[in-house]
């Protein structure tokens, strides 16, 4: 290619060599598996600097975000599970989960109550992913993170509740 993207079209190697000292250029390899070889006629210095910046870019993505869930050792059945919902929806979509249950007062009097806790969320959450950190006491706090399963091995327990709209006109719920 010549400094303005155009193809130069199959040529020897001593006359691109010649047309890019022409051009006060380098001769880059960019496929040597390719029949012929492929060649770029560029700055050899920002090519690498390009190529270091598509590297650095590829790698500081994120693979997955950490969402947290907060728990309470008295938590109501009804908001264990919508909680256990949003943790499904967020292993289905690929984001580790941290399970974090508060201790409040004398509750710390009573923490195998919140290991309790933290095992049912380990167990109901068992289909979506895998203990990367196990239950562990910090202070008033206790703390797991999970991984989600490969996408082919994740089973949801626990569907989101679905709102539809009855033939008759009036809103149904449906499970």
């Amino acid at each position: 290619m010549g400094t303005t993207g155009e193809q130069l079209g199959v040529m020897k190697l001593s006359d691109a060599l010649r047309k890019a000292q022409s051009l006060e250029l380098d001769l880059v390899e960019i496929a040597p598996t390719a029949n012929p070889p492929v060649c770029k006629i560029v700055d050899f210095g920002k090519y690498r600097y390009d190529i270091a910046k598509q590297d650095k870019d590829r790698k500081s993505s994120p693979a997955a975000k950490l969402k947290e869930i907060k728990f309470r050792v008295n938590i109501d059945e009804h908001d264990y599970l919508t909680k256990i919902r949003h943790g499904e929806e967020f292993l289905d979509r690929g984001n580790k989960v941290r399970v974090q249950l508060q201790f409040r007062g004398r509750e710390m009097a009573h923490q195998e109550f919140g290991m309790q806790l933290m095992a049912k969320v380990k167990n109901d959450l068992a289909g979506m992913s895998q203990v990367e950190m196990e239950p562990k006491l910090a202070g008033r706090n206790i703390t797991m993170t999970l991984s989600p399963l490969p996408a082919n091995r994740r089973k949801r327990r626990f569907a989101p509740v679905a709102e539809t709209v009855s033939p008759n006109g009036q809103d149904a719920l449906v499970e």
